[in-house]
């Protein structure tokens, strides 16, 4: 009969409460439940953030971003969203994670648009629990020009209308431009009362960091880039990847 572990061996065998490596179980790669566990431990996550963690594909967001440290770190301090109102880069992921559209090399947005709309279930969770689904191509009229936005949103916690463009290609600075004009006239002409102003999101394949930075900063109407991915490459390697960046992370402190 094997001898029995007392609670102090057990306790540093399994730092972690039962019920999380009970969830942890059921991710089924070995380098992302890893992952979890090392975050879990470094940054004491309930049960309820490691839920939450998981479910949101951290793992997959933080390798894809371009600024791994800065996911970790917001990783880290985002776990816990008892804040009612959180700050609005707070309520928008960066990158989304889209592979469940299929879509293959070449498409259009019009053919992005369509596979959002087909998949909207998928989309909505990927989008957050807070945000409804208002419409399509909401159209606007300024002078003798038609506009139409390509996806409009609206934000439970945040109590705002989100507009949502779709772009194929990389972020510029011009989308910004078109965005704040849709979102001056859904402010005067969509809002209702006691919401509060709307927000855009420009759902792009690429976007550069200064490019987004100094056109976005400093607008009347709060302006979001977000890159979309629609493959994830070889786990092995985006472990790889995030282990460098947690070790550049961890000589920094």
């Amino acid at each position: 009969m094997a001898p029995s572990l007392d609670s102090h061996v057990w306790a540093t065998l399994f730092p972690l409460p039962w019920t999380a490596y009970v969830r942890l179980m059921a991710v089924k790669d070995d380098h992302v439940r890893a992952f979890y566990e090392m975050e879990a431990l470094r940054n004491g996550w309930t049960i309820t953030q490691l839920k939450r963690q998981i479910a949101s594909q951290l793992y997959e967001r933080t390798a894809l971003s371009r600024d791994k440290a800065t996911m970790l770190v917001r990783g880290q301090r985002e776990a816990d969203q008892a804040d009612p109102e959180p700050p609005v880069s707070a309520a928008f992921r960066d990158p989304f994670i889209l592979e469940f559209l299929n879509l293959k090399d070449e498409y259009s947005e019009t053919d992005l648009e369509e596979a959002l709309l087909a998949h909207l279930a998928d989309f909505l969770l990927e989008l957050g629990d807070d945000f409804a689904f208002v419409g399509r191509q909401r159209r606007l009229r300024l002078d003798d020009t038609w506009f139409r936005v390509d996806l409009v949103f609206f934000h439970r916690r945040l109590r705002c209308l989100v507009l949502i463009e779709l772009k194929q290609g990389r972020f510029s600075y011009a989308d910004a431009g078109q965005m704040t004009l849709y979102l001056n006239y859904a402010r005067a002409n969509w809002v209702k009362e006691g919401e509060n102003p709307p927000i855009g999101l420009i759902l792009c394949a690429e976007k550069g960091a200064d490019e987004a930075h100094y056109a976005l900063d400093g607008l009347p109407n709060p302006v979001l880039a977000a890159e979309y991915k629609l493959v994830l490459p070889d786990v092995a390697i985006l472990a790889n990847e995030l282990s460098r960046t947690r070790e550049q992370l961890e000589q920094r402190s």
